[in-house]
């Protein structure tokens, strides 16, 4: 099988798959390796970056997933999908950024930066599938811990958690985890852009 054919067939696995495809199912199937995989998965990425396509190829981390392009979602929701589009308050995606940079945060947590109670904000967030529970703390009480999920990744058009942008005013510990006392302000916590897959919107909290 010579590299296009290699590619139609990753192709072939992205398009019938319609979820995310780990980088390992694709060298399993091809049996090539890693680098190979890599390699033409970027390509093919690249294929339909550059030709008028209403797809593209989207990584997330160890996974890729073939995706519709932005500026066709306007077309895609009224033949496919007939609900409203997920809303997000100002509280909601607050939180979120906070539980962004800190992978692994507890709801105490999240309320010592933010101030005040953010059950709802929670709530919201794990409806929508961008967080999800990361397990339990080992302290008093195993408090449930949560973090963002691929497809918080997908909405804010980013390929993982490195890729958000710095955080030059606050300070970060040695497991990249934000020093809460150094908020001057909890309303200042930082916030990712609002959905570059245009998916989701702003509404008064």
């Amino acid at each position: 099988m010579d590299i296009e054919e290699k590619k139609a067939a990753i192709e072939a696995i992205l398009f019938a798959a319609g979820r995310e495809v780990k980088v390992n199912e694709i060298m399993s199937s091809l049996e090539i390796g890693e680098e190979e995989a890599i390699t033409i998965l970027n390509s093919l990425a690249s294929d339909f970056n550059e030709k008028k396509s209403g797809l593209k190829i989207i990584r997330m981390d160890d996974s890729y997933q073939m995706a519709t392009k932005t500026d066709y979602h306007q077309y895609i929701y009224p033949i496919i999908d007939k609900r409203n589009k997920p809303n997000l308050s100002n509280a909601a995606l607050e939180t979120l950024a906070i539980i962004a940079y800190n992978p692994k945060i507890t709801r105490a947590q999240i309320e010592e930066i933010r101030g005040v109670n953010s059950d709802g904000a929670i709530y919201k967030l794990l409806e929508y599938e961008l967080i999800e529970n990361a397990g339990k703390l080992n302290a008093p009480g195993k408090p449930v811990t949560y973090k963002t999920t691929n497809e918080f990744l997908k909405k804010f058009g980013y390929s993982s958690l490195a890729e958000l942008p710095e955080l030059p005013k606050y300070k970060l510990d040695e497991n990249e985890q934000i020093v809460l006392d150094e908020f001057e302000d909890p309303a200042e916590a930082p916030m990712p852009a609002e959905g570059v897959e245009g998916e989701l919107k702003q509404e008064e909290n």
